[in-house]
């Protein structure tokens, strides 16, 4: 008993909540299956972290170009979630 506490204490710290509209969610459902991701939340993941390492100096978000704020629009908008 005392492990499961430990590791949902971690989880707790490690991970937040996104909450993204249902519809989207449905759609994205619909997109991984087949694939090999074992759910939307390891799809969304992916999708972001591969964003991100796209847009290397992106790690300051402060920082953030014009250009760089339109390439994850678009990026988002084709995912659909704008």
């Amino acid at each position: 008993m005392e492990r499961k506490l430990y590791y949902e204490k971690r989880m707790n710290t490690d991970r937040v909540t996104l909450k993204i509209p249902r519809p989207l969610y449905e759609k994205l459902k619909v997109v991984i299956d087949g694939s090999s991701y074992r759910s939307v939340n390891e799809f969304v993941v992916y999708v972001l972290r591969d964003l991100m390492a796209e847009q290397p100096e992106a790690s300051n978000l402060g920082a953030l170009t014009h250009k760089e704020i339109a390439i994850i629009r678009e990026r988002l908008h084709r995912l659909g979630y704008l």
